[in-house]
């Protein structure tokens, strides 16, 4: 069966980046976008990164503009903005198709381990997928979840 650490990702810088760099740790996945009605969870995701970092967890940033065009800018635009912007410190990804033919695969195995309410799709911008430190998709939420409610559910995978 297959864990995140099965997969690779290409950096937001263009580096291609093996996931299983974050072997042991908490992983929040997040599909992002600068030019969405829920964009300002770039601040939540990055307090949740900078809250827990040290304890184990690390956000992966994935832009994404398969819904509404709201990501439109290139790689070096989309850092930009999310740092200036957002102070953005955790892990960003080159933009990435989520759903669909092009789907990167790392979004076919968490949208595969954690269905949503539209079956095996995701719906829309900054829905996030918790891993565990063994790779495990343990939970999915919706873009309307916003980063601090699921600190909870963040600190039960982190070690005591």
């Amino acid at each position: 069966m297959p864990t995140l650490s099965d997969f690779t990702a290409r950096a937001i810088t263009g580096a291609e980046v093996p996931l299983s760099r974050y072997a042991g740790q908490v992983v929040l996945v997040v599909n992002t976008a600068s030019q969405c009605g829920f964009t300002p969870q770039y601040q939540g995701l990055e307090k949740l990164h900078a809250t827990y970092a040290s304890e184990g967890l690390v956000v992966l940033g994935f832009p994404c503009d398969q819904f509404g065009h709201q990501e439109p800018g290139d790689e070096s635009e989309i850092a930009s903005f999310c740092e200036l912007n957002f102070g953005v410190t955790f892990p960003l990804f080159a933009k990435v198709d989520v759903n669909g033919a092009n789907a990167h695969p790392l979004f076919e195995f968490l949208r595969t381990e954690k269905g949503g309410l539209i079956g095996n799709k995701i719906r829309w911008n900054f829905t996030k997928f918790l891993v565990d430190a063994e790779g495990n998709v343990v939970q999915r939420y919706g873009s309307t979840t916003t980063p601090e409610s699921i600190a909870d559910d963040i600190e039960a995978l982190l070690p005591a």
